[in-house]
């Protein structure tokens, strides 16, 4: 019994053993799968685990500024149909304007046409003229309403660039629609100082151009209603001229033109001028040049306008070893 007893005591110790030796091992792989969290440099405070999972990344969207794209989306995505049925809107408008403008200015319709009719009479005066004449019945009575819808047209022409310039609201930015009023009026202004320009400079000149063919051969005979289209053709065409500088503004902002691009395109861009003004004007080289040398000088004040508040374009980053060259220079 004994040395059975002894046998049994002999195999039971290498089994403890055994056990003893497992159950480090286990706890040892246990505890090298948890490795020990890295402490933060001597002076900073750990961050908790969420803050620190979240730091690095860029904020979330809120909930309200997605809702505000949302709600902006639609109006700035207009379809082809939206943008034909907003631009007979604005056309309607301003053209029932113009119709309540004509009706304003009917009263004072002598004014305007006499107005009109000043500068070539002074010239007539100086041959020994002193009146228009008109060849048919009702020639008087429809050129008088032509120059009240004109009178009328340039009475409510803020009104008629604010409908421009809301068709093309869609295509702005928020904090750029708040400058259409501004440029509304702006261009009215523009387009009047235009006319002026036209009325007050080219129309004496030019009328006096014309009449110096008067001779014992040639009398001068001027028709109602052919000066009178002759006399808004250059108006307008002076008026329109004048709003290069806004658009070009308007296309700087876009990023379309700039400044440098406009410096170097002047040399074409003033051939293209002089053939804009000899459609724009009748064929005589005396128009053409009065509308072509302030177009080269809106062109000019046109660089200064893109420069001025033209798009900024990013600069590109330096290249890297460029960056490490500069340093090597500046330790040695």
């Amino acid at each position: 019994m004994s040395a059975a007893g002894s046998d049994d005591a002999a195999r039971k110790e290498p089994e403890e053993e055994n056990l003893s030796a497992e159950v480090p091992a286990g706890n040892a792989g246990e505890g090298a799968s948890e490795k020990p969290a890295a402490l933060p440099p001597a002076g900073e405070e750990a961050l908790p685990p969420a803050e620190a999972a979240a730091e690095g990344e860029p904020p979330a969207a809120t909930e309200e500024s997605e809702e505000a794209e949302e709600a902006a989306a639609p109006e700035t995505r207009m379809s082809l149909l939206e943008h034909l049925g907003e631009l007979r809107t604005r056309l309607l408008r301003s053209i029932i304007a113009c119709f309540v403008g004509m009706l304003v200015c009917w009263n004072w319709k002598e004014n305007i046409l006499d107005a009109l009719m000043a500068p070539m009479l002074k010239v007539l005066m100086a041959s020994g003229q002193t009146h228009f004449i008109y060849t048919e019945p009702a020639e008087a009575f429809f050129t008088y309403m032509k120059a009240s819808f004109l009178g009328g047209m340039v009475l409510v022409s803020p009104y008629i660039f604010y409908q421009l310039w809301r068709f093309i609201a869609p295509g702005l930015y928020d904090h750029e629609r708040k400058w259409l009023t501004p440029i509304a009026l702006l261009s009215a202004l523009l387009f009047v100082a235009g006319a002026g320009f036209g009325y007050f400079v080219v129309f004496p000149y030019g009328f006096d151009y014309f009449a110096s063919f008067i001779g014992p051969q040639l009398q001068f005979l001027p028709a109602l209603a052919v000066y009178f289209g002759f006399s808004v053709k250059m108006l307008l065409a002076f008026g329109l001229i004048f709003e290069l500088p806004l658009f070009v503004l308007f296309l700087s902002r876009l990023g379309m033109v700039t400044a440098e691009g406009m410096r170097r395109a002047r040399r074409w861009s003033i051939l293209v001028i002089f053939i804009v003004a000899a459609v724009l004007t009748p064929p005589d080289p005396f128009s053409q040049t009065a509308m072509a040398l302030p177009l080269i000088v809106l062109y000019e004040i046109s660089i200064w306008v893109a420069k001025v508040f033209g798009k900024k374009r990013p600069v590109p980053p330096a290249p890297e070893e460029t960056v490490d060259e500069a340093r090597a220079g500046e330790e040695a």
